[in-house]
């Protein structure tokens, strides 16, 4: 099959019929038709039209080296700096595509299949570990052009370390029977973005004690027994004007209820093994090359970011002020830094145990942590720049009743008519005050975590060995006679 189109990929989601149920209502319509989805199912096949577009084929896709035909470029498992390369202008057109406001486009996904059938022989040998049905899930996605959705994340009933669960009835999602057939699930898993809509659920668990926690395995969304119950949607109304990306990127969060769902032994990556649970995402090389693909996106949702604080500058003309100046630079430093940390990632790229290729994950972290605490900041500075602007703000239909008059009068900008001078605010409200903006707003704070675990994490890992021998050199500590307490003389 190869590379799919976006009819292809709709038909796909139309034919799932995955559970699913909003407002306490169970979805019963098609999804590329259904409100909640429509627009991001909509933009997610303009992705795969790019893809398999006569001009863009040679940049989107390579031959599969199983079957000749091509495959999304997201599937590479790079050996060579070029390899990188491609991987990265693959993903920063699709990226771009959709001014990286899709946080789950498929190529995250892809990427972390990729790098995990790229690791997958870590669990070679270990008990209860099978690091074939990675590898064998691997090709059947890349050949299938299969998307996903995953969770990694438990319930958030209790967050105390020492925290044991004690019920009846599972809360976490947990193995509650071992058949001939597979491992049954039951309980909840946390955060499946985009859940429902997508042919696979990637899940992963993380235990500290229970060994019934300790599973990898993918399953079909429309498994029988697996339940998606998502959030209130942020989609907006029927007018792209009024809400320009919440009607085209609104991706719906889900809970994932396990009501003893059956995983196939082919679908089991490893069980049992509080070892494997705990080590094999971290030994792996998913961080280097799911936070190069997240990279990527971020820098090109940032360049979006600084198009509408510039558009809202320029048509209230406000450039001259120094205040503003001055905030647009903090966006510019952060832009480009992070544009630097890519480069950086790939240019200190190093082979792995098995011949790949992978990105220094130094720099990579560096900039999760650093567009962690950014975007906040960015959301406020655009809000800071619209003021009162970002409140008043009619709808699509008011300029079309007998208003219009007023609105076209009162509302015009510097150098903008009153319709496009909406549209510009109406952007920059949706991105940073609507429910979706401010869903956006904490998704990017713990895209990747909990931010301070982050830093930790940096800080704990970072060499720091050559720089403190450096001052210890300079400063001759351990060699000086005042060590010595015999060398002393009394006050």
């Amino acid at each position: 099959m190869g590379a799919i189109n976006g009819k292809a990929f709709m038909e796909r989601m139309d034919n799932l019929n995955s559970e699913i149920w909003l407002d306490g209502r169970k979805v019963t319509q098609k999804l590329s038709t259904h409100p909640a989805f429509k627009g991001i199912l909509k933009e997610k096949a303009a992705l795969y039209d790019l893809q398999t577009s006569l001009d863009m084929k040679q940049l989107m896709t390579f031959p599969s080296p199983d079957t000749g035909e091509h495959i999304g470029m997201s599937y590479l498992q790079p050996k060579t700096k070029e390899d990188l390369y491609k991987r990265r202008k693959m993903m920063e057109c699709w990226a771009k595509a959709s001014f990286g406001m899709m946080g789950r486009s498929p190529d995250y996904l892809n990427t972390a299949v990729m790098s995990l059938a790229s690791s997958a022989s870590l669990l070679a040998g270990k008990e209860n570990c099978f690091p074939e049905n990675i590898v064998r899930l691997y090709k059947e996605a890349r050949e299938r052009d299969l998307t996903f959705t995953h969770t990694f994340i438990t319930p958030q009933v209790n967050r105390s370390q020492i925290f044991l669960e004690d019920a009846k009835e599972p809360i976490s999602a947990k193995v509650i029977a071992r058949t001939s057939e597979g491992l049954v699930i039951k309980g909840a898993r946390l955060l499946a973005t985009q859940g429902g809509i997508t042919d696979e659920v990637l899940v992963f668990g993380a235990p500290k004690y229970d060994k019934n926690e300790a599973f990898a395995f993918s399953i079909p969304s429309n498994t029988p027994g697996l339940k998606f119950i998502g959030r209130e949607s942020f989609a907006g109304g029927k007018s792209q004007i009024d809400h320009p990306l919440s009607s085209r990127y609104e991706e719906m969060d889900c809970i994932l209820v396990f009501n003893d769902v059956l995983v196939p032994w082919s679908r089991v990556f490893y069980y049992d093994n509080l070892d494997a649970a705990n080590e094999f995402l971290n030994n792996s090389s998913f961080h280097h090359f799911a936070l190069h693909q997240v990279l990527i996106r971020q820098i090109v949702k940032t360049e979006f970011l600084l198009g509408i604080a510039e558009l809202i500058i320029d048509t209230i003309d406000i450039r001259e002020y120094t205040h503003i100046q001055e905030k647009m630079a903090e966006i510019i430093i952060t832009l480009e830094t992070m544009k630097a940390l890519l480069d950086k990632s790939e240019n200190d790229a190093s082979y792995d145990n098995w011949g790949g290729l992978v990105p220094s994950i130094t720099p990579l972290q560096v900039s999760s942590n650093i567009f962690s605490k950014n975007y906040p900041r960015f959301v406020e500075i655009i809000q800071l720049l619209g003021a009162s602007g970002l409140v008043t703000l009619p709808t699509e239909a008011a300029f079309q009743s007998e208003i219009r008059k007023d609105l076209l009068q009162y509302l015009q900008g510097a150098n903008k008519q009153a319709v496009d001078r909406n549209k510009i605010f109406r952007l920059g409200w949706d991105l940073t005050m609507s429910a979706f903006g401010s869903r956006q707003t904490q998704y990017e704070r713990f895209f990747f975590g909990d931010p301070v675990r982050s830093a930790s994490s940096l800080y704990r890992n970072y060499a720091l060995d050559e720089h403190v021998r450096s001052v210890s050199n300079f400063l001759q500590l351990g060699n000086s006679e005042d060590d010595n307490p015999t060398n002393q003389q009394p006050i």
